[in-house]
C-alpha cells in the first residue's frame, strides 16, 4: 500500500522561499516517476512539478523558474523547492507517483492522496 507523507509548509511573505518534502512508501520509488500537485482554495488539484525516475523534470507554466523539484532515491523522498512565491501559490501541496501524460487530463497517479502540506503566501 502506497503511503506518502508531505511536510514543510508554512505561512511565508510574498518572495520569501520554502521547501516541501514528502516521504514515499509501498512503492519500488527509484523507478517511479514522482510529481507535486497544488489545489488552490476553491480550484482542483493540478500538478505542477514532476520528475522522472531518470531525474528529468518538467513544470506548469506559472512555476516554472522558481520551483524546483528534486529526489533523493536513498531516502525515498521527493522534494519541492519554492522561491519567490506569490499569493497565487496559496493552497495545499501533495505528492504522488505518476503515470499516463503529465501537465494534461490524463494524468493519473499510483497512490492515494496523503495529508498534504498547506502553503499560504499573504502579507
Amino acid at each position: 500500500q502506497v503511503q506518502l507523507v508531505e511536510s514543510g509548509g508554512g505561512l511565508v511573505q510574498p518572495g520569501e522561499s520554502l521547501k516541501l518534502s514528502c516521504v514515499a512508501s509501498g512503492m519500488v520509488f527509484k523507478i517511479q516517476d514522482m510529481g507535486w500537485f497544488r489545489q488552490a482554495p476553491g480550484k482542483q488539484r493540478e500538478l505542477v512539478a514532476s520528475i522522472t525516475s531518470k531525474g528529468d523534470t518538467d513544470y506548469e507554466d506559472s512555476v516554472k523558474g522558481r520551483f524546483t523539484i528534486s529526489r533523493d532515491n536513498a531516502k525515498s523522498s521527493v522534494y519541492l523547492q519554492m522561491n519567490s512565491l506569490k499569493p497565487e501559490d496559496t493552497g495545499d501541496y501533495y505528492c504522488n507517483g505518476l503515470a499516463g501524460y503529465y501537465f494534461s487530463d490524463l494524468v493519473r497517479i499510483v497512490g492515494s492522496w496523503g495529508q498534504g502540506a498547506q502553503v499560504s503566501v499573504s502579507t
